[in-house]
């Protein structure tokens, strides 16, 4: 199994909406995501609680069967097409993949 996490922190304005609206828009489209190919176990989006001391304003939680799974997620058409939008409204980026137990 391999886990595949990303958190992004967005700008405060960006693409003529605030935060909060492309923060929205991500995770749904994020969401529209979550059952493009085979191998998907789990595939959660979520965002920052307010009220809470928060690095990250949404992460991305998901595992696949394998590194095969994920490379096919990551090339998916649906999820190319959302890498435009997402990269014009994010502030940074942090991605870990890895596997447990380690093999």
């Amino acid at each position: 199994m391999l886990t595949h996490i990303v958190f992004w922190k967005l700008k405060d304005h960006a693409e003529g909406a605030d935060k909060a609206t492309n923060l929205a828009r991500a995770k749904a489209l994020l969401e529209s995501c979550a059952e493009l190919v085979p191998g998907t176990h789990r595939f959660e989006v979520a965002t920052a609680q307010p009220g809470h001391e928060c690095t990250y304003d949404l992460v991305l939680y998901s595992q696949f069967e394998d590194a095969q799974a994920l490379a096919a997620y990551q090339n998916h058409p649906d999820h190319v097409a959302i890498k435009p939008f997402i990269g014009a409204i994010r502030l940074e980026r942090q991605c870990m993949d890895y596997t447990y137990p380690a093999p």
